[in-house]
């Protein structure tokens, strides 16, 4: 039986995690034994899975990167120790996902790849593997990474680093051992992600886009009167929801706020995945709910909501839009990354990013409009190009070319 091995931050929990979880799944179905190492959470698996380190491990990453801004080359011993876990299982693919998140060390990683003559699958979730430091260089209008990254002007951003910048040491170390992969193929979820990855130290890799997916018979229109009751949701208002898994600035928060500050009381707004003291700092006409791990009530939670407003200020292809679509509810998102490429004409609103005025008059329009002239379009769209067991049959192609090519 072939095998592969997922390597990704978590499991089956936050975007990654289920995306993660939905490509093992997929190719259990085609016949693979999956594995999946994970450094921090882990929400139940089908694959067996790997914990690599343990939480003093994570802990001390996490000083080494805040500290010296070195991330991703702590936790020597928890890497040393995944390799052992990789020479035990021999897998025929290693698919990598997040290596950020304190809990993996690149460099050992990827000598050992590198010296092993076997087929690499990368996921990029974002700009972390091509630049000295940060994830989103976009949100300071950086291009280093073109050339080489120094004297970073995002080093608060995350990997967060308090003093130290070591962003031009990262970036020579990166751009030797990742481009030094010759099986490496680099999979982007956006176009704009694979323009990025052109541009950058790795443009000669393969590369490939796909975009991805979500359970469409979970994430559907369905019946949401026991959910608006369930959290005292009034069912006779306007609702415009926002989801996100970490709230803070960069993803939109401080734009709900001042949304809110200009609706009439015919207009609710649901808030879900903020933390306790962000529920308790909250306007009155706006609902916040804690991060929520039960897709089932996620869904109903969609399908009850007028408009779905994602005002991410940096972001590759985020899920919660296609997740939007396949409960038939319009997005409204900020032209941000790759957020655009998944609402059309018929299923939404780009605005530019940053203009709060531009999403009030698009929540106008959706609102005068009424959902119904975007649902079944919405739905479809998502049917027809963000099926996860479509989008996720690509990576199992992906997977038998590169197995018969090194055979």
């Amino acid at each position: 039986m072939k095998k592969i091995l997922q390597i990704n931050v978590s499991v089956n929990t936050g975007s990654t995690g289920r995306i993660t979880e939905d490509i093992a799944n997929t190719a259990i179905a085609a016949g693979y034994e999956s594995y999946i190492a994970y450094g921090r959470t882990n929400n139940g698996s089908r694959s067996k899975v790997i914990r690599i380190g343990n939480e003093m491990d994570l802990m001390i990453h996490l000083l080494y990167s805040r500290l010296f801004d070195k991330h991703g080359l702590a936790s020597k011993r928890a890497t040393k120790k995944l390799i052992q876990h990789i020479e035990k299982i021999q897998p025929d693919i290693v698919h990598l996902h997040n290596l950020h998140g304190y809990y993996l060390n690149y460099e050992i990683l990827f000598h050992y790849l590198n010296e092993w003559n076997i087929p690499v699958v990368w996921t990029f979730h974002d700009c972390w593997p091509v630049t000295g430091h940060c994830s989103h260089f976009d949100a300071v209008n950086c291009s280093k990474w073109q050339t080489g990254c120094h004297i970073c002007p995002n080093k608060k951003g995350y990997p967060t680093c308090l003093f130290v910048d070591n962003s031009k040491n990262n970036y020579a170390i990166k751009k030797k051992m990742f481009a030094a992969c010759n099986h490496l193929t680099i999979i982007t979820p956006s176009e704009w992600l694979a323009n990025i990855v052109k541009f950058s130290f790795l443009r000669n890799r393969e590369l490939m886009t796909i975009h991805n997916g979500v359970d469409i018979n979970v994430f559907q229109p369905v019946s949401s009167t026991e959910i608006l009751r369930h959290y005292a949701i009034p069912d006779n208002k306007f609702m415009i929801l926002g989801v996100a898994g970490i709230w803070h600035k960069r993803k939109g928060l401080d734009d709900f706020i001042h949304i809110s500050q200009c609706i009439d009381d015919s207009i609710i707004i649901v808030l879900i995945g903020l933390n306790k003291r962000q529920q308790n700092d909250l306007p009155k006409n706006i609902k916040g709910i804690s991060r929520m791990e039960n897709i089932n009530e996620l869904a109903q939670l969609y399908a009850a909501s007028s408009v779905f407003v994602n005002p991410t200020r940096i972001d590759n292809f985020p899920t919660t839009n296609l997740e939007a679509l396949a409960c038939g509810t319009p997005v409204i998102t900020y032209h941000t990354g790759g957020s655009p490429e998944s609402v059309s004409e018929d299923t939404g609103f780009v605005v530019e990013k940053g203009d709060v005025t531009g999403l009030l008059q698009a929540i106008n329009q959706v609102k005068t409009l009424g959902k119904a002239c975007f649902s079944e379009q919405c739905r479809q769209r998502a049917v027809d190009l963000y099926d996860n067991k479509k989008q996720y049959a690509e990576y199992i192609k992906l997977y038998d070319s590169l197995l018969c090519k090194s055979s």
